[in-house]
């Protein structure tokens, strides 16, 4: 299995779903999921810090396939949320491109005026978040911080949803998640990768690791894996 050109963030989940459900849900828990969304988000920031724009891709690659490997165990549709999430408006400010930092915003406004095209790929929703969060307004070291706080914030919304179980706490989950995507791409924006690019490349053979379909990674072999 491979994406196709100029795939869709729906054509990349079912590809996560195709090549991965069956064995997460043999080997990992949520609670291992998500900690290796984690795992491989630092390993993108510690790529930041060390300048090294491979260790950053591939692991920006790698953590999107695990919260996509989430978001399809929790039954969560990435395209629909990113976009009631960022309808082509910063979620904080409703504007476009975002002026949270300039105007000082300290609440986030309801969005209206949801008139714009809802972009068809993956390539597209970049191109949105770049439009709404320009890459110049912030160094990609500002954008790791964001990126980093974000991961804390879908670790956290997931834990407390699991314990308690209740409505309102699995919508923010799917807030969450949406904002990590949006720092996700503002991180590859800052750093010049384009992540529909590089994910045609990570995935033209099947598991990027193994080449099988489904994925035949032991837990073991995921534990100790490094990129």
């Amino acid at each position: 299995m491979k994406l196709p050109k100029n795939h869709s963030i729906p054509q990349f989940q079912n590809l996560i779903y195709e090549l991965y459900a069956s064995p997460d849900d043999r080997l990992f828990s949520i609670h291992d999921m998500v900690s290796n969304q984690i795992r491989f988000t630092m390993r993108a920031i510690k790529g930041i810090r060390k300048s090294d724009k491979v260790k950053l891709r591939k692991n920006l690659l790698i953590a999107f396939s695990w919260l996509a490997a989430i978001a399809n165990r929790l039954h969560i549709d990435l395209d629909k949320v990113i976009w009631h999430r960022f309808p082509y408006l910063c979620s904080y400010c409703g504007q476009k491109p975002c002026v949270c930092k300039k105007n000082k915003i300290k609440e986030r406004v309801k969005i209206i005026g949801r008139n714009a095209i809802k972009p068809g790929t993956m390539t597209g929703f970049q191109k949105m978040f770049t439009q709404i969060y320009p890459p110049a307004s912030r160094t990609l070291t500002d954008a790791g911080v964001h990126l980093a706080e974000e991961t804390g914030e879908v670790d956290e919304t997931i834990h407390i949803y699991l314990g308690e179980h209740q409505n309102n706490q699995f919508l923010k989950i799917e807030n969450e998640i949406a904002d990590w995507i949006s720092c996700m791409f503002g991180a590859a924006n800052s750093a010049g990768i384009n992540i529909g690019n590089e994910l045609e490349k990570h995935y033209s053979n099947n598991c990027h690791a193994c080449h099988n379909v489904p994925c035949t990674c032991n837990f073991s072999f995921v534990a100790k894996y490094k990129s």
